[in-house]
């Protein structure tokens, strides 16, 4: 079953004191494109996150990003009174009448020294059942927006395969305004022409125009194109080669009709192919 490159996943995770969320999102790229935005707690993890995405997602503009939400106080600053009583003391020699010494020394730098949060190997365990759950929801929406492409597609094919019938139905009466369109050509240019000439010019004339081999070709592609549809295995590239072949066909089928009434199904063809191809660029 086909499958969207658009996808949406997300999955939230409570800890003893912070609240985890991760959102994945794509959108369609010829190929692998990951962006991340990971708290420096887990960014020694990211290596490892993209590797995973490229396995799961395989194609498309992948956006993760980990959000980190504190639910109690903690206190990852602490005052450096060493470097505090240093500023003090000189500040003193300085100006001992100045009352704000305390102030002014706590502006200075180094006042504060932060310590950096090291990752829990058994928290990263369930950010990463948390972030298995965004994927899970990621690809269902994927699927979910597949399914809708494959309707489509299906209705898009099944209406090229009608107007390619109504061709066939008209090829006799093409072959036939062609055969009048010649002889009428002759009668008002007044010549006398040797029939048996004339017939065979007119068989190699009709034989440049048969589209037998393109009708058949093209409902080949097209039977190719809907058995493709339902492969277990999504693959938006090879449907893309068969549209292109479709294309050509209905192209040659198009350039061969010289007769207005085919014509006319040839455009709707093309305008359906066009459709097709335009979703196509959404294809996994």
């Amino acid at each position: 079953m086909i499958q969207s490159m658009t996808g949406y996943g997300k999955a939230m995770l409570h800890l003893p004191t912070k609240k985890v969320t991760i959102e994945i999102k794509s959108l369609n790229s010829k190929n692998i494109d990951v962006n991340t935005r990971i708290p420096a707690v887990y960014r020694e993890k990211e290596i490892y996150i993209r590797r995973k995405l490229a396995k799961e997602v395989i194609r498309g503009k992948v956006d993760i990003a980990i959000h980190v939400e504190t639910t109690v106080e903690e206190l990852s600053s602490t005052i450096n009174r060493g470097i505090v009583a240093q500023y003090m003391a000189q500040l003193k020699e300085i100006n001992a009448e100045h009352e704000d010494l305390l102030s002014i020394a706590m502006r200075l730098p180094d006042v504060l020294k932060t310590e950096r949060e090291e990752l829990d190997e058994e928290e990263w365990n369930h950010v990463e059942s948390c972030l298995d759950q965004a994927l899970v929801q990621f690809k269902i929406f994927r699927t979910d927006e597949g399914q809708s492409m494959y309707n489509d597609f299906k209705l898009r094919i099944e209406a090229i395969e009608e107007h390619l019938e109504k061709i066939i139905d008209l090829d006799e009466d093409r072959l036939q305004a062609v055969r009048e369109k010649l002889l009428k050509a002759i009668e008002d240019l007044k010549l006398n022409v040797d029939e048996n000439r004339f017939e065979q010019e007119l068989i190699y004339y009709l034989e440049k125009l048969d589209i037998n081999e393109e009708k058949v070709r093209l409902k080949n592609h097209l039977s190719y194109f809907l058995k493709e549809l339902e492969n277990k295995t999504s693959n938006g590239k090879k449907l893309g080669f068969i549209s292109q072949e479709i294309g050509r066909e209905i192209n040659t089928i198009g350039s061969k009709a010289n007769f207005a009434p085919m014509q006319k199904m040839v455009v709707q063809m093309k305008d359906e192919l066009e459709k097709i191809k335009e979703q196509l660029l959404n294809v996994l």
